[in-house]
């Protein structure tokens, strides 16, 4: 089931907290952490574990901004209803990286319940590049909002 913004927060599962610049920073390390476990993944043929790897990458970097924000989410759909709603509408965050969160939501989602799934090498060396600019486009709306170079 898909929320929008709305939905999210009326339901709790997006509520606000203290805005914190340590966890976004926290938050971030995690990404880049994720990003160097799915690298070393797919270096190990273990491709199932490199993409969801690649997703606790793009997770971690999306929640970052929520962190600075002052948010919290207990949906992880809702991560990028809410990047949708407060950036792309306000022309601070391309459509692109809302889209790729869901896509790598959805390849996370079919990974943990499916008896099915399975991830070629392609697939998983595309999810790290994805996810390596989904990071660093991540870095950059936090230095932009933050008005500095904080998250380099």
């Amino acid at each position: 089931m898909l929320f929008d913004f709305n939905e999210c927060m009326k339901k709790g599962l997006i509520r606000k907290t203290v805005p914190s610049r340590s966890k976004a920073k926290k938050s971030l390390e995690a990404s880049l952490k994720w990003l160097e476990e799915s690298e070393k993944n797919f270096k190990s043929d273990a491709l199932k574990s490199s993409l969801l790897s690649a997703y606790l990458a793009v997770f971690h970097a999306a929640r970052s901004i929520l962190f600075f924000d002052g948010y919290r989410e207990k949906s992880h759909a809702c991560v990028a209803r809410y990047l949708e709603e407060r950036y792309v509408r306000e022309g601070l965050l391309e459509p692109k990286w809302v889209e790729m969160l869901d896509h790598f939501r959805e390849i996370r989602h079919a990974d943990q319940y499916s008896f099915n799934f399975s991830a070629s090498e392609d697939e998983s060396e595309d999810a790290i590049k994805k996810s390596r600019e989904f990071v660093f486009r991540m870095k950059k709306l936090l230095d932009r909002i933050s008005g500095k170079k904080d998250y380099q």
